[in-house]
């Protein structure tokens, strides 16, 4: 904070509180902060939950009553950490629109950023502890894709192969984040909607889950082939993985992020696919599936030893099918790690 002049970081129930505290009070409607300025830190709290929360943190909790409201306790927070006139805000951009007005309102001559030069810039670098419990999502994202593998034929619809590998997560002890099943023509949607499409002797499905555990998350994405591959199907994959390659290349610390999303994007332009190819290389993984780093054309983020993110190029050829190889990678000094021990190979299901 000291280091980029913001004087006061306000954030409310959510990752970034989670990552700080290892805990955040029941996000409800009552105005609730962890406010730091470059001296202390403390929370305003809805006293209906001040003692549930005082068994998670010994921070200075700052209280008031569904008869009062938070104004005051906010002022007098702000007094306590020496903020009541900070003229620098960062403001948690996940928090509810009407927590980040009455911190707004209450400092009105403050300008206002985001977190990614604070508490984002801190969370894009993981720890080994933080490695570790990526790791094991990623292992447990393997199994459950490979029971989906075990279990899916021609004549299921998309909706019973998501449940089957949300079940293995369950089993493992993950909670289900998100299953995208899309069989045949909606692959060609990247984030489409699983539904009850029935698959078809000669689809190609492109498979996107991802679980939860240790309050960390898994993101991965493989093909099954349902028989055989259809037409141009063993090109597109090979241009895939060309790309794929040509970004684990690339990606080094020291690099910015958007060249790693060029030489992804090169590889399927030189191919003659660029158009087909609409959406960014990548994004963070951590606490949320998505955040910081995000690796687009035009971000100018210096990649770092520890920075975890996907690398997943696609082609979407409309009504024909779609195809995304995806990996989460941990950056280290050499280049990218791995987490997921599946290969990208394509699956035939017989």
């Amino acid at each position: 904070m000291e280091n980029t002049g913001v004087e006061l970081l306000a954030l409310g129930p959510g990752p970034h509180m989670q990552w700080l505290l290892g805990y955040h009070p029941h996000p409800d409607e009552r105005p609730c902060l962890l406010c730091l300025s470059q001296t202390g830190a403390a929370m305003l709290m809805p006293s209906l939950n001040a003692d549930a929360a005082r068994e998670h943190t010994e921070l200075p909790f700052f209280k008031w009553a569904d008869a009062d409201g938070p104004g005051c306790a906010f002022k007098d927070l702000l007094k306590d950490l020496s903020a009541a006139t900070a003229t620098s805000l960062a403001l948690d951009e996940t928090m509810r629109a009407d927590f980040a007005a009455l911190v707004q309102d209450t400092l009105p001559n403050a300008t206002r950023q985001f977190t990614a030069s604070t508490i984002g810039a801190l969370r894009m670098c993981k720890d080994n502890d933080e490695y570790l419990a990526l790791k094991a999502n990623a292992l447990s994202a393997d199994s459950a894709m490979q029971a989906g593998w075990a279990a899916m034929n021609p004549g299921m619809t998309e909706l019973e192969v998501a449940e089957i590998i949300r079940a293995s997560f369950t089993d493992q002890g993950a909670k289900p984040m998100f299953t995208i099943i899309g069989t045949g023509g909606n692959g060609a949607f990247p984030h489409h909607h699983t539904g009850h499409s029935k698959l078809n002797a000669g689809d190609a499905v492109v498979m996107d889950i991802g679980g939860s555990m240790q309050d960390y998350s898994s993101d991965i994405t493989r093909m099954a082939i349902l028989g055989t591959p259809p037409n141009d199907y063993e090109k597109i994959h090979q241009i895939v993985e060309l790309a794929v390659t040509a970004a684990m290349q690339a990606a080094k610390p020291g690099v910015v992020a958007k060249e790693v999303d060029a030489a992804a994007r090169n590889a399927i332009t030189e191919a003659g696919y660029g158009e087909y190819f609409m959406h960014r290389l990548g994004h963070g993984l951590g606490i949320e599936i998505h955040e910081q780093p995000y690796l687009t054309s035009v971000s100018e983020t210096v990649l770092q030893e520890g920075m975890v993110f996907s690398i997943e190029p696609g082609i979407y050829l409309p009504d024909r099918f779609g195809l995304r190889l995806e990996e989460i990678v941990i950056l280290r000094p050499d280049g990218p790690e791995i987490l997921s021990e599946l290969p990208r190979t394509m699956t035939i299901i017989s």
